[in-house]
């Protein structure tokens, strides 16, 4: 369909956008969404609910480096990457309402839950810092969630199998954009090195909950370690940075955002993201 101008694009009706109020129809819509026999809805539910969260909060970040990206390619490049991690987690929601009988939504999901009810681990959710520190954890979390996926693609659930082979197609840039720029500023001039070693010393202790297996979880967290390490290695030498050694176990024990437990500034970070659909519940337009 073609418009004579943006105005009209973003006013026709029925037109479904990315923002809460405008009456999305079902991702999932087609698709056979019944729970495959011998699994446990109520399970199935609660792990697409974590990675969709792990999707929308990490999207939510990534956002606000639109305009603050030094340079122009950069920023839609990091728009892009958001859009796909948003395409997952409306998928995952989606999933997660038809998993465990709700038929709760996409929105309700996102908009509607308390800091508490959310599952996303916490280097999804940290934010601010320099480019450095933003190379850092989009590494990190593209790698690891790519070889996470790449697990999922033989999951037992047809649904999350399939979501899983469309996702490892866009981490697979995510990772590669990452690594890039990793290795640039890594190896770069002595100030872009020490920014970039500084940002991956800052996250670090947030590595270890990434691996840390919780009870509702389909794939034993640790699997997808090996892959994540090869990967990470080869880039470090590459940017002649260095494996930060200390710190990592901090995620390891306790409580952590699969729990429900979050950092100080996710609580900030929720309610911009959900002050439209509060401020207007049940809005349309």
């Amino acid at each position: 369909m073609s418009f004579d101008n943006v105005y009209e694009a973003i006013t026709e009706e029925n037109d479904a956008r990315w923002a809460f109020g405008t009456g999305f129809e079902d991702p999932l819509s087609g698709m056979d969404t019944s729970v495959p026999s011998g699994v446990d809805g109520a399970r199935l539910a609660a792990y697409c609910l974590m990675l969709g969260d792990d999707a929308l909060i990490f999207s939510h970040r990534l956002q606000e480096w639109c305009t603050n990206a030094p340079e122009l390619e950069d920023e839609v490049a990091i728009a892009n990457i958001a859009l796909d991690l948003l395409g997952q987690a409306r998928l995952l929601l989606a999933r997660a309402g038809k998993a465990d009988g709700s038929s709760r939504t996409e929105d309700s999901f996102a908009f509607l839950r308390a800091e508490n009810e959310f599952r996303n681990v916490r280097l999804a959710e940290l934010g601010g810092g320099h480019f450095g520190h933003l190379i850092a954890r989009l590494f990190v979390f593209s790698t690891w969630r790519l070889a996470l996926f790449q697990q999922l693609e033989s999951s037992v659930d047809p649904v999350l199998a399939a979501i899983a082979d469309k996702g490892v197609k866009e981490l697979t840039y995510h990772r590669d954009y990452a690594a890039q720029w990793l290795v640039r500023l890594g190896d770069g001039t002595p100030l872009s090195h020490s920014r970039m070693q500084e940002g991956l010393d800052e996250l670090w202790p947030y590595v270890g909950e990434l691996f840390r297996t919780h009870p509702t979880e389909f794939v034993d967290a640790a699997l997808p370690r090996p892959e994540f390490d090869a990967v990470l290695d080869q880039a470090l030498a590459a940017a002649t940075l260095v494996r930060p050694s200390s710190g990592e176990l901090a995620g390891v024990s306790g409580r952590t955002g699969r729990d429900g437990v979050h950092t100080e500034s996710f609580g900030y970070l929720l309610a911009e993201l959900q002050s439209v659909a509060r401020a207007m519940p049940d809005a349309k337009w």
